[in-house]
């Protein structure tokens, strides 16, 4: 059964409820459930990331895990309050594989995503933010298309298909991959100049 937004979706609740039973892709099976968007309706700045990790999917919250805790902290630093974003992901479901008794994250492909994208157009068409921050390379080519590079473009204000304006920058994760403090110093900064690029817009 594939379940697929409504025509005019009225609320975040109603998108939730329709998507929890959603199998538009095989993810729904290895998946503990649909991790859906979360935050206020009329938010001025939406947050799209990859997908859910091990936190997330069993939790079914967006951004609770260790990346989550640092996004937090980015926001705090651009003088962002959580609690007025909409945060979301590409792809809804969790995708691992098992490496001992550890389910470790693996990128979502093409198919993952694309089944998943009527779920964030009804997520953008409900909020209507002024602009989407898009977190890392999965998230931004989700949106902006397979040639993006978030390398070239990021940390600057792009048109989008949605018509909404959006800003590309790293995943929160990325900068946890990080060799050494120094590295991570630099580019949790370089992260929160982005999020201030974002914040100006709204």
């Amino acid at each position: 059964m594939t379940a697929e937004p409504p025509e005019k979706p009225r609320s975040v609740e109603q998108l939730r409820e329709a998507a929890a039973s959603c199998q538009g892709c095989d993810l729904w099976l290895e998946a503990t459930q649909t991790v859906f968007g979360e935050g206020r309706e009329n938010s001025k700045m939406m947050l799209v990331g990859e997908q859910p990790g091990d936190q997330e999917d069993l939790q079914g919250k967006p951004f609770v895990g260790p990346a989550g805790r640092l996004l937090e902290k980015a926001l705090d630093g651009a003088g962002i309050d959580r609690r007025r974003v909409y945060v979301t992901n590409a792809v809804k479901h969790f995708r691992w594989t098992r490496r001992g008794k550890r389910r470790l994250h693996e990128k979502p492909n093409a198919g993952q995503v694309r089944a998943c994208r009527p779920w964030l157009e009804a997520e953008v068409e409900v909020v209507k933010p002024r602009i989407i921050v898009l977190l890392g390379a999965t998230a931004a080519q989700a949106v902006m298309g397979p040639a993006f590079r978030v390398s070239k473009q990021r940390g600057e204000v792009l048109a989008s298909p949605f018509g909404i304006p959006v800003v590309a920058t790293m995943h929160p994760s990325s900068i946890l991959r990080a060799t050494d403090e120094e590295s991570r110093d630099a580019a949790l900064a370089s992260f929160i100049a982005d999020l201030k690029v974002a914040a100006k817009q709204t």
